[in-house]
């Protein structure tokens, strides 16, 4: 049965009396000519008429990401399993991780710096070393090698979660490594990228995105990581290339499956709570990740129950708390996934090689003694087996430990990060720049490809319009706009005494339409009529819990926030151009982020749209990289590949000939857009670029 999530507010409804109330009480108290401050607050009081519930947004934006989540298909052979899981590695790689600049970062050769050895304890040595996992990247890592070693042996990669203050040198995870190095193994401690030493703010990892706005998977420098660890280990003259696992927890449990799955060196497999399909995140906000967990268009290749599938058919062990106080909870995460692996195990007769494990002491979220010998179980089973010498139990290694001083291991002062990766990037960007003069067929082109890059969506807007409110001198329609039966969009039309309107003014402002009463007000002064609309993601459209997180979950369907809502802005424009097509229409934006939308939906909308006013705009999108933003904070802004084709001039460019207002043009946008003058005559009228 599928949800209403449309949420109307007919004329009976208790929220809609009460708030009639408030307005007539309001308008009682108004003398027959009203004053400023009082035409002030009859504007902010009808701006602020709420109109949906909190919980659509939430609703709409969970059926819109599920609906976009792949089911990993039935399959009948061997064969056709196998093809399946070689494409979806080849686009994963192609289509996600290694695009861009990270394609030649992955070519690059392997370069290793062997540091200090220090005592480890009784049977083996820690060796410090530190490796590149793209060019100026370089990672701190501890090799925990036996001092007796013959032949071949297993060699394990640790990798470890969202430890910020201590990373590699995390209490359980030295003793994991110490406990596999006793055990005759060669055990590989890998820093993660924003923890340990590595926790600087460049390294935020909702900065990653900053190299999707650049065309370059932000992904990459993590699985390089990876990787590369990976490239070390084998590497190594002892180390069995039939005998390698990974290991780790939480955001490691994260790091496990994905390289495990995409990376067929790998034989062992043991995430610990890191993970769940998206179709269980989605209905599980807990389990929601970051950037990282959440790469833009990995859904368009495949799920987390795809990755689980692909480990078929070598040996996996899925560890789960059953009271996780994070994530990943076992009750709601590990039955989905074993569901989809199985039908693979089972047609390589490997049902044995997939197993789990549920910890229920402490319960919570960990990777301590019980799931630690889990793991050791796990490898005595598939990589020694038949030793009756395995013992499962954990060796007793607390006196051991180092303090995070005794394991640091030197890094270059000018070590990159995410934000100087992309700072980098950013100087040959946008790859072609606006023509001398004015071109119509690179016009053309250029708005084919933007609508593509954003993912546009051609949407029609059905409208449920509730009784006219007027307050004093203003009258104000509440209106829901029902966008394609996929959103709901609240807005309030405006409109001033018995004034014909000489412009219809759709009105969006980045903290949602209560903020922007000051521009209506001007609006309505100069004889608009206004319209203020809360877009996806703005206002009383903004998600209410985890909200950047679904927007990243936006990302990894394929679709993008900011073309979401230039789309919505477009069509809505249309309708207002339907509603009063003898009036010109214009977007008014307030705001970095609607001024962003709005330039677009001008670009994607070019008959509807006669007009944009823009205040408080970026004057280029290599701001975004300039002050560091991070996907948290401004979503729309990390459109994969967008800067890698336009920035700010050329997306103004796309509107001509039809006027473009930047409000208050700083000495910046006035520089940056100073080529627009003489690109077409229009705009080159104005002393000011451009008007």
């Amino acid at each position: 049965m599928q949800r209403d999530t449309s949420n109307a507010l007919p004329g009976n409804h208790p929220m809609y009396q009460a708030l009639s109330l408030v307005v007539v009480l309001f308008t009682c108290l108004l003398p027959t000519s009203s004053t400023f401050a009082e035409d002030r607050e009859a504007i902010e009081s009808l701006l602020k008429f709420p109109l949906i519930d909190p919980l659509v947004p939430q609703a709409q934006v969970e059926m819109f990401c599920e609906a976009r989540v792949p089911k990993v298909p039935k399959v009948e052979s061997l064969d056709e399993w196998q093809q399946l899981a070689n494409t979806w590695r080849t686009d994963m790689f192609e289509k996600v991780i290694f695009r861009g600049a990270a394609a030649d970062w992955r070519q690059a050769p392997q370069q290793v710096e062997w540091l200090d050895e220090i005592d480890g304890g009784p049977g083996y040595k820690i060796k410090k070393l530190r490796y590149q996992i793209l060019p100026g990247l370089w990672v701190p890592a501890l090799l925990y090698e036996p001092v007796e070693l013959c032949g071949q042996v297993p060699v394990i990669m640790n990798v470890n979660g969202h430890d910020r203050p201590d990373g590699k040198a995390a209490k359980y995870k030295q003793i994991r490594c110490i406990n596999q190095a006793k055990r005759g193994m060669i055990a590989l401690n890998v820093e993660w990228l924003g923890m340990g030493q590595l926790r600087t703010e460049g390294f935020g990892h909702y900065r990653m995105n900053q190299l999707d706005l650049c065309g370059t998977g932000g992904i990459a420098p993590f699985y390089l990581t990876m990787e590369r660890g990976l490239d070390v280990l084998l590497s190594h003259e002892h180390a069995d290339p039939e005998r390698v696992a990974v290991a780790g927890l939480s955001g490691g449990g994260w790091q496990t499956i994905f390289i495990s799955s995409l990376d067929t060196r790998v034989t062992l497999t043991n995430p610990v709570a890191g993970y769940s399909s998206y179709i269980t995140r989605i209905h599980n906000h807990s389990d929601l990740g970051d950037s990282e967990q959440t790469p833009c268009d990995m859904a368009t290749v495949a799920d987390y129950s795809h990755l689980t599938a692909m480990m078929a058919p070598r040996a996996t062990l899925l560890t789960f708390n059953v009271e996780d106080n994070c994530c990943f909870a076992s009750g709601h995460s590990l039955q989905p996934l074993v569901d989809a692996a199985t039908p693979a195990f089972r047609l390589y007769n490997q049902l044995d090689r997939l197993s789990s494990h549920v910890n229920h002491d402490p319960g919570n979220h960990n990777f301590e003694q019980d799931n630690r010998q889990a793991l050791y179980r796990m490898l005595g089973k598939q990589f020694y087996d038949g030793d009756a010498s395995f013992d499962g139990e954990e060796i007793a290694s607390d006196d051991e430990l180092k303090t995070n001083g005794e394991l640091h291991v030197p890094l270059p002062a000018d070590n990159a990060d995410f934000n100087t990766l992309a700072l980098d990037l950013i100087k040959d960007l946008p790859r072609e720049r606006l023509p001398a003069e004015e071109d119509a067929e690179w016009v053309a082109s250029s708005r084919e490809r933007l609508a593509a890059i954003v993912s546009a969506h051609d949407y029609e807007v059905k409208t449920n319009e509730l009784p006219a409110i007027p307050i004093g001198d203003v009258t104000g329609k509440l209106w829901k706009m029902s966008i394609d039966k996929e959103w709901t969009v609240p807005a309030v039309e405006l409109t001033r005494g018995l004034t014909v309107p000489t412009m219809t003014s759709i009105v969006v402002a980045d903290d949602g339409r209560a903020s922007a009463s000051e521009t209506v007000q001007r609006l309505l002064d100069e004889g608009h009529r206004v319209l203020a609309v809360d877009p996806f993601y703005i206002g009383e459209s903004k998600i209410p819990r985890r909200d950047f997180l679904f927007a990243l979950m936006v990302t990894a369907v394929g679709e993008r926030s900011v073309g979401i809502q230039a789309s919505q802005l477009a069509a809505i424009a249309r309708w207002g151009k339907q509603q009063h097509p003898d009036v010109d229409l214009q977007i008014v934006a307030v705001g970095e982020r609607m001024s962003l939308a709005a330039v677009i939906a001008a670009d994607l909308e070019t008959t509807a749209i006669d007009r944009v006013e823009l205040s408080g705009s970026l004057a280029t999108l290599k701001e975004v990289v300039e002050k560091n933003y991070g996907i948290n904070q401004k979503p729309e802004f990390f459109c994969f590949g967008l800067l890698e084709a336009f920035d700010i001039r050329e997306l103004v460019a796309l509107v001509g000939p039809r006027e473009v207002n930047f409000v208050d043009p700083n000495e910046r946008m006035k520089a940056e857009l100073a080529p627009l003058k003489s690109w077409y005559p229009e705009v080159g009228k104005s002393p000011d670029p451009p008007r």
